[in-house]
């Protein structure tokens, strides 16, 4: 069953993940006129507290969230999100829908900043809060590093600061995903195990979550509505990607946030570099980093052991600060 707004887009609602109600959902335009899918729901219990602008990881969608929105809105905090250009229900960038796409990651921080003008300051209650989980995660460290007056604090889950195992630095891989995409190879798949499509069977093995409920929660919704599913990153993802976490990881880079920002790290994420995450937390003058022990890359789809601490970490250092 869906949701439906006949002028507009449609949330996924089914048995083993309910919408929250209350939601409100469009599309809006972005500044170079892409079109986006977004959200929005009021606070549900307590105090008006402000809105969480919650922004995902690469692949993910609306719906993947729908329990952590809950549990925003339980605290007092309406919560407006939205899918990136080139997946979820937002317009897809390629002839390929299935593929990861960016022209530059710079794309990126276009669809927030159109989405903070467009929906956040004229139809959300202040204050802002920036929730980011990794691809999103380094959205949100480039917001902060750009526009201190956007949100007033800023929580990161597994930021994709850099990946490990790879075979140059993140400017060297860059260099070679540029240099592909200059020949004209920039729409092609780089295809890893990671990417492949989750399924009952994938559970055991898979770098994101321990909770098998939840993962399956999601294997759900994109049977439900398999277009918003996408797979393997392009060459130019991976270059505008790689080449935005060089340059998060550059020396000058900690410098330039200046708003109070708490990264939480999994201890055993095998997605994103835990140490490029603590090596960045310990340069950040407005900053600082916690390691959750035993938690896979998903901290918000983790054991409800897991996400208690992911919300201890919340409370202590946004929602005790907003009231």
């Amino acid at each position: 069953m869906n949701i439906v707004d006949p002028n507009g887009p449609s949330l996924v609602n089914i048995a083993s993940n309910p919408l929250p109600e209350g939601a409100r959902v469009g599309y809006f335009k972005t500044a170079d006129n892409v079109q986006l899918r977004f959200a929005f729901w009021p606070k549900s219990a307590g105090k008006q507290r402000g809105t969480i602008c919650l922004v995902q990881g690469r692949t993910e969608f609306i719906e993947k969230y729908f329990e952590t929105i809950a549990d925003f809105r339980k605290r007092g905090f309406a919560v407006a999100t939205f899918d990136w250009r080139g997946q979820g229900g937002s317009d897809r960038l390629i002839g390929n829908p299935r593929l990861g796409y960016v022209d530059k990651f710079e794309d990126y921080w276009t669809d927030l900043k159109s989405f903070h003008g467009h929906i956040l300051l004229p139809e959300c209650p202040p204050p802002y809060y920036l929730v980011g989980h990794s691809m999103g995660g380094l959205v949100s460290l480039f917001a902060a590093a750009k526009d201190r007056l956007m949100f007033d604090r800023v929580f990161l889950s597994a930021p994709m600061v850099a990946l490990d195992r790879q075979p140059l630095s993140m400017a060297g891989m860059a260099r070679a995903a540029e240099a592909l995409s200059f020949i004209g190879l920039g729409r092609m798949p780089v295809s890893r195990k990671a990417d492949r499509p989750a399924s009952e069977t994938s559970f055991p093995d898979n770098p994101l979550t321990g909770d098998m409920l939840r993962y399956l929660r999601m294997v759900d919704v994109v049977k439900a509505r398999p277009d918003l599913e996408i797979g393997a990153p392009t060459v130019r993802w991976v270059a505008a990607a790689m080449a935005a976490m060089a340059a998060a990881g550059s020396d000058s880079f900690p410098g330039r946030i200046k708003i109070p920002l708490l990264m939480l790290a999994a201890a055993r994420d095998t997605v994103v570099s835990t140490n490029a995450t603590e090596q960045l937390g310990l340069q950040l003058r407005t900053g600082r980093h916690l390691v959750i022990a035993g938690a896979r890359h998903e901290l918000f789809m983790e054991t409800d052991t897991i996400r208690g601490q992911v919300f201890a970490a919340f409370d202590a250092f946004i929602t005790e600060q907003s009231g």
